[in-house]
């Protein structure tokens, strides 16, 4: 069973906003995309950057230093230089409480 903690709340996060919040040792980015919640770490995987400024055209999230794309829904690179995906969170909404857990690998 995940450990799920409160790291922000609904009413925080209108959509196509973002917030970073901290959680244990990491940084995280939880983005509002049309009412749905993601959660990915804040750290690109090509060049350890952060990811809280890029760009975010639907699902997808550019790297501010270098370009590279990830999918905010399940953390996959989707273009160099990016070869590796990007951590992603387990998240759910309990009223209004965005609640993350670290995915089990």
């Amino acid at each position: 069973m995940a450990d799920f903690q409160t790291i922000a709340r609904v009413s925080e996060i209108a959509p196509g906003e973002r917030i970073v919040a901290e959680f244990g040792r990491d940084w995280v980015v939880i983005f509002n995309v049309g009412g749905e919640f993601y959660a990915v770490e804040d750290m690109c995987s090509h060049e350890e950057y952060p990811l809280a400024d890029g760009v975010l055209d639907e699902y997808s999230l550019e790297c501010p230093k270098h370009g590279a794309l990830f999918d905010v829904r399940t953390g996959a690179h989707l273009c160099p230089p990016a070869v590796s995906p990007i951590k992603t969170y387990d998240l759910r909404v309990e009223g209004d409480e965005i609640q993350i857990a670290r995915k089990k690998k």
